[in-house]
């Protein structure tokens, strides 16, 4: 067996063993719907009758973010509470693979919330075209890479609740920007690239920084 091919299936079973035991928990998952959703229809009674497509467009992104959020501070939990993190660290496979495998799982949850929330967005708001619908695929990748990696950092610190969002929020600001724009600009195809150079950039940076983040 290749290299690679080790590598793959180090991360595809630590994905599946966060989604194995999101699915026997359902700690996570029903609450980034509810709070995603529940978001949603809290700005669509607080704000009046025929809100500009560009203001909604940045209430998605405020919902999508936090919601991220919410998500990525459960994200090393399991770990946590179960001691299981310095077996990790000490299994035989590349350390990256433990951030690729739990990005993975992070995105999937995201995407299931995003699920739901774009057709509630297209039904309270403003519809959503496939430029918009890129955007938000491109920026979730990019949140979930960002956002794993400061996770892990902020899982070993006694104010992680606090110190995860004063860390991410900032490095959030371009991937908003993005979105925002790849579904209200003209040029959204513009956007999309700066999203795709986004994640490219700091995929390779979280992937070669992870082993030292973790073992400190």
């Amino acid at each position: 067996m290749s290299s690679l091919t080790l590598y793959a299936s180090d991360v595809v079973a630590l994905a599946r063993k966060d989604l194995r035991l999101e699915l026997r928990a359902r700690d996570t998952l029903p609450a980034m719907l509810l709070f995603v959703l529940s978001t949603l229809v809290v700005f669509h009674f607080a704000l009046p009758t025929g809100t500009s497509a560009d203001a909604a467009y940045g209430l998605l992104w405020i919902a999508i973010v936090f919601t991220a959020l919410l998500g990525l501070a459960r994200a090393w939990a399991p770990e946590r509470e179960g001691g299981a993190l310095d077996g990790l660290v000490l299994a035989p496979c590349d350390r990256s693979a433990i951030w690729l495998g739990k990005t993975l799982a992070v995105l999937v949850f995201l995407t299931a919330a995003e699920l739901v929330a774009l057709p509630a967005f297209a039904l309270f708001f403003a519809p959503v075209d496939l430029v918009a619908v890129a955007g938000v695929v491109l920026a979730s990748v990019g949140i979930c890479t960002v956002g794993s990696l400061l996770a892990a950092m902020a899982a070993a610190s006694r104010g992680r609740e606090v110190i995860l969002p004063l860390l991410f929020l900032p490095l959030a600001i371009p991937l908003i920007v993005g979105g925002v724009g790849a579904g209200i600009s003209p040029q959204g195809a513009s956007y999309l690239s700066f999203l795709a150079l986004y994640d490219l950039v700091f995929a390779i940076l979280a992937w070669a920084t992870f082993e030292y983040v973790i073992t400190e």
